[in-house]
């Protein structure tokens, strides 16, 4: 994005140098001139928001003795000479505020009127309201706070290059109040995930980033290298096998809200770093968390002012995955158990089968093409197969499945669980098999921890446990379609 003058249109090359050199001879007078550009602090600001809010019932030409100390960027002046009103904006609005030579005196008058557009000021003013009825403060004295030395981005228009938007986020925010609103509303949305388990007896816990092994996840992770030990370790892509091992320690229910990493590729639903919040619960099983986690969805669309078409209220609609597939696809998982088998049923029907995905790999084919993109509505998805499940509990009335859900809303996966294996003998049988995928060439297969065997043979309760995305949710509760827009600085090619 080029820069642009005061005006908002697009300056050329020499016209940019020329308005940056402007502004660097700008700030070098005000230092000849004796003023601080860039002070220590400005105690007492009120936002813009506050006195808005205060003052609603004030009549247009109606004036106040109310005093505020306000602080913003410079984002509009009209007039000079003896006044001049000059728009300043904060993260919660904008406000207009009226100079007058009779009160400042003309030589900060002068300099106040001078400043660049982006300029940060503080204002102490009086309220009124203007004959047009704009409510205004008029300025008894400024200061300013931190000058600018790149001209904002264009008014009107804001930063409309995609690559620009993500790579300088800040330029984004400063031009774009829908931007703002956007990430006040994830940060309003992680809070009441927080609060929700919160007050339903959870406590937040903090587990390593750096794991000197991995799991929790079918994905491959990122290495690195620990100097000091001499080892390698990894960034986490899970922190479920950490938090079940503090089930075992008699937390109960605890749960992280953090990032995870894995090394996959990117898309409008993946992030190789993204923000994941696992909960896990004693005493509990899959039922019990499906239900928890519509109450969680609905608590957190309701703190970010969700007004979208789908209705996420409690209950969700509920399927099985074989269920799911048969009626979109026609294909029977269960009836098609050997890999050739499931793969000459899909190919019969003019499917893509990859050549060397594996049985589990080709049914999340199936999932992630045909099923996935129809379930807009709310939908849990029940009883997977064994195969896609190495830390699911099997399902107590069919031993070729697990007690495990996936949660879908607007066509996109937020939220996987499970009644969790607590069973330290079927876990080490499933390790084994995650082994062999791994000898095999599968290079997201678990691979095998013995600490963490040795943790549930201390004995680990009947247990609940889910994962929910928050970009995802985030995604969903403001209607983006696309992860980068959600996340402030999203991973971006050179």
């Amino acid at each position: 994005m080029a820069d642009t003058d005061e005006n908002g249109s697009s300056p050329t090359g020499e016209e940019t140098t020329e308005l940056l050199a402007a502004r660097r001879r700008k700030l070098e007078r005000l230092r000849e001139e004796g003023v601080e550009p860039f002070p220590h602090d400005y105690d007492g600001v009120v936002h813009v928001v506050d006195v808005k809010a205060a003052h609603e019932a004030l009549e247009a030409g109606e004036e106040t003795d109310a005093r505020y100390r306000v602080a913003g960027r410079l984002a509009a002046r009209r007039g000079q000479g003896k006044a001049a009103f000059l728009d300043l904006v904060d993260r919660s609005g904008r406000i207009q505020l009226h100079a007058r030579v009779d009160v400042l005196g003309q030589e900060s008058l002068d300099r106040l009127v001078g400043l660049d557009l982006g300029d940060l000021l503080g204002v102490d003013g009086t309220v009124f309201r203007s004959r047009r009825g704009e409510l205004s403060l008029r300025v008894d004295d400024w200061t300013l706070l931190a000058k600018s030395l790149r001209p904002p981005p264009e008014k009107h228009h804001g930063v409309q290059d995609v690559e620009t938007r993500f790579r300088h986020r800040e330029l984004d925010l400063l031009s774009s109040e829908e931007t703002r609103a956007l990430f006040i509303a994830r940060a309003r949305i992680v809070s009441a995930v927080r609060r929700f388990l919160d007050d339903n007896g959870y406590v937040e816990v903090e587990t390593p980033v750096l794991q000197p092994l991995y799991g929790g996840a079918n994905a491959r992770p990122f290495t690195t290298h620990h100097n000091a030990l001499d080892r390698d370790l990894f960034l986490r892509i899970a922190t479920e096998l950490y938090l079940k091992r503090l089930i075992v320690g008699g937390l109960e229910r605890v749960y992280e809200m953090g990032k995870d990493f894995r090394n996959e590729g990117i898309s409008q639903k993946h992030n190789p770093e993204f923000t994941m919040v696992e909960f896990y619960e004693a005493y509990a099983d899959y039922e019990d968390m499906a239900q928890r986690t519509e109450r969680l969805v609905a608590a957190a669309a309701a703190a970010a002012g969700y007004d979208g078409e789908i209705d996420v209220t409690p209950p969700w609609r509920r399927e099985t995955l074989q269920g799911a597939i048969l009626s979109r696809s026609g294909i029977d998982i269960l009836e098609l158990e050997d890999r050739d088998a499931l793969a000459a049923a899909m190919a019969a029907k003019g499917m893509r089968v990859p050549p060397d995905d594996t049985w589990a790999q080709l049914v999340d084919e199936l999932v992630t093409k045909h099923v996935e993109p129809t379930l807009i509505e709310p939908t849990f998805l029940f009883d997977y197969p064994v195969a896609l499940s190495p830390f699911a509990k099997r399902h107590r009335e069919d031993d070729r499945l697990v007690e495990r859900f996936e949660a879908y809303v607007n066509g996109m996966e937020i939220a996987n669980a499970f009644t969790e294996l607590n069973d330290p003998d079927d876990q080490r049988r499933r390790f084994e098999q995650q082994r062999a995928h791994a000898e095999a060439g599968d290079e997201e297969a678990q691979p095998y921890d013995e600490s963490y065997l040795q943790a549930l043979e201390q004995g680990m309760p009947p247990t609940g446990g889910v994962g929910l995305g928050i970009d995802r949710l985030v995604m969903l509760l403001t209607g983006r379609r696309s992860i980068r827009e959600v996340v402030l600085f999203p991973a971006m090619r050179d």
